[in-house]
């Protein structure tokens, strides 16, 4: 199940499509993420602190790609899961200057990327970003997750594959706020703990829970923990991590 597909179910939109389920809560909004090393310690922790289990999933997610890494050398990353598309893209803290050394250290150890949803606007992002590289044939966006034609008219192919085991947590004194302990099949395991903010929203506010539920769960360090997305490129495509590195992206 698709996060989109997910979410419509917790909030009581079972009969409504991924689709419809993304017109009516937008199509854009900024996740704000910060990764942390689970080990052994976690779930105690989460059982201590009053944690409740949304639910456990199984997803599959693509990755896709011009042979020449032409959107992930951007920060753009094309993914999809299940029936629903999503594009990543990279986003500043809406102007917000952090006033105290405290609050930059949290910010720096956050993600920050805007989540398009809506197919025919991937679409168009996409193609303005490759539109040196596409077909000459007129690229025409669509509705349908089905028709997947336009993905060989911009040159795009599948560089990713993998499929994640999620538990998603809630704490009632964070609300908006879930953690999540995936488990990729490839052998990393990395939590999360996530804020979703709507398109022009307070994005410092969403780093202001991270920041107290890791209090919450007791995490330490000043350095970003690796994404799944991170280690599965360092694994299969080293060289394009590399670059990746000398570009700033990752």
């Amino acid at each position: 199940m698709c996060r989109s597909r997910f979410e419509a179910e917790l909030f009581g939109y079972k009969d409504l499509t991924c689709g419809d389920f993304l017109q009516l809560c937008g199509s854009m909004s900024v996740e704000v993420e910060r990764k942390f090393v689970c080990n052994a310690d976690t779930l105690k922790t989460l059982e201590k602190i009053g944690a409740v289990c949304l639910c456990q999933r199984q997803f599959c997610d693509q990755y896709f790609d011009t042979p020449k890494f032409e959107l992930t050398l951007r920060d753009l990353w094309l993914r999809k899961r299940k029936e629903c598309w999503e594009l990543k893209c990279p986003t500043a803290v809406n102007g917000t200057k952090e006033t105290s050394g405290e609050q930059s250290k949290a910010a720096a150890l956050c993600s920050r990327y805007k989540e398009i949803t809506n197919l025919p606007e991937i679409q168009l992002r996409v193609k303005e970003v490759l539109k040196d590289v596409c077909d000459d044939r007129e690229t025409e966006t669509s509705r349908s997750q089905e028709d997947e034609s336009w993905l060989s008219k911009m040159n795009l192919v599948c560089f990713a594959e993998f499929t994640t085991v999620r538990r998603s947590f809630t704490v009632e004194e964070e609300e908006g706020v879930q953690i999540d302990l995936d488990q990729a099949d490839f052998g990393y395991s990395v939590g999360e703990i996530e804020v979703l903010v709507p398109e022009g929203g307070d994005v410092q506010s969403a780093l202001e829970k991270i920041e107290r539920m890791a209090g919450m769960l007791g995490l330490t360090g000043d350095q970003r923990v690796e994404g799944k997305m991170n280690v599965y490129l360092k694994r299969n495509y080293p060289e394009h991590y590399a670059k990746l590195l000398s570009e700033h992206v990752l």
